[in-house]
Order: C-alpha cells, then sequence, then structure tokens
C-alpha cells in the first residue's frame, strides 16, 4: 500500500460512526411494506415518510424516503425502480422467546404471498428474507456439553418453521 493510501486509510478508522442504518430499497410498495412492518413488531413505528411534491418522474405524493423502527432498531426504504429485487444474500433475523411468537410473525410474514422456506428462512410478500428463530436455537447448536448438538441441528434441517419443543426433544436425547 502507498503512503497516501495508508494515511487515508488511518483516517478512515479514526472517523466515528454515528449508526449504521439499513435501507431497503423495494422496487415498488415501499410504503405497504413499511406500514405493515411496524404493524406486527412490538416498539415499532414510522418516524417519517417525505412524500414527492411532484416532479416528471415521481407524481405528487409518492412516497420517496421512509424512515421507520422495528423493535427500536431504526431503518429507511424507498421505491427504486424495477431493476431492483431482494435476494437471499440478505435477511433480516428476529430472535423469538416463545413458540407463539414464532408462529405469530411466520404467519403474518407468509400471508398475502409470502413463501416459506427451510430451516426458519421465508420470504414476505414484498420478496424480502427473514429468519425467525427461537432464542435457545444459538446454545442448543453450540454447546454439546448439555445436548445432543448433532440431533438438533438434523431435527431443525428437516424444519420450515422452527418448532421449538421438537428442537428442544432433539437435543435432549442422546
Amino acid at each position: 500500500m502507498t503512503q497516501a493510501g495508508t494515511e487515508a486509510a488511518a483516517a478512515i478508522k479514526k472517523t466515528k460512526v454515528q449508526a449504521l442504518t439499513p435501507c431497503l430499497v423495494f422496487a415498488d410498495r415501499a410504503e405497504e411494506a413499511v406500514t405493515f412492518y411496524v404493524s406486527i413488531f412490538d416498539n415499532s413505528r414510522v418516524v417519517n415518510m417525505v412524500r414527492s411534491p411532484g416532479h416528471e418522474k415521481m407524481p405528487e405524493g409518492k412516497l420517496m424516503h421512509a424512515t421507520f423502527e422495528l423493535n427500536g432498531r431504526e431503518y429507511t426504504a424507498f421505491d427504486g425502480g424495477p431493476n431492483f429485487s431482494f435476494s437471499e444474500g440478505i435477511s433480516l433475523m428476529v430472535t423469538c422467546q416463545t413458540q407463539e411468537e414464532i408462529d405469530r410473525l411466520w404467519a403474518a410474514l407468509t400471508a398475502g404471498g409470502g413463501e416459506e422456506g427451510p430451516c426458519g428462512w421465508l420470504k414476505d410478500r414484498f420478496g424480502l428474507s427473514w429468519q425467525i428463530v427461537p432464542a435457545a436455537l444459538g446454545q442448543m447448536l453450540s454447546d454439546p456439553a448439555h445436548g445432543n448438538t448433532a440431533k438438533a441441528m438434523d431435527a431443525m434441517l428437516q424444519m420450515k418453521k422452527l418448532d421449538i419443543a421438537a428442537l428442544t426433544q432433539a437435543y435432549r436425547s442422546s
């Protein structure tokens, strides 16, 4: 690396990052998605929605940019047009304490055209990928001293929506 490159890298490291905010770019329907997401997660709200004053490429009133919070974490969203789509390369992971939470979120996020995937993954009707996982799963898969991690993993690999009781039973088996 050159001296200038080294100095630039050092300056970047010294820059304090104030916040990292995920930005979700939808082909269209960002406003519908934001409203939906805020409705299904506790401690969530729309912070603001900026609308177009009217422009040759964007009609008056069309959402230009939204800021919203899901469970207290800030996100932004907007419609980017037909060249934008989501892939499984990025997902939002929701850690749930109970089976009731898993069931409720799974039903809400797959409703209206969402798709179930393997191992707790799904795509919602807007094409965004989610992982709906029980909080206990991390321990089950990483703590062989107190259970059978291999059987817990095998059980998970057979599931779409994760089932805490079945995972626990597999983990506790010999």
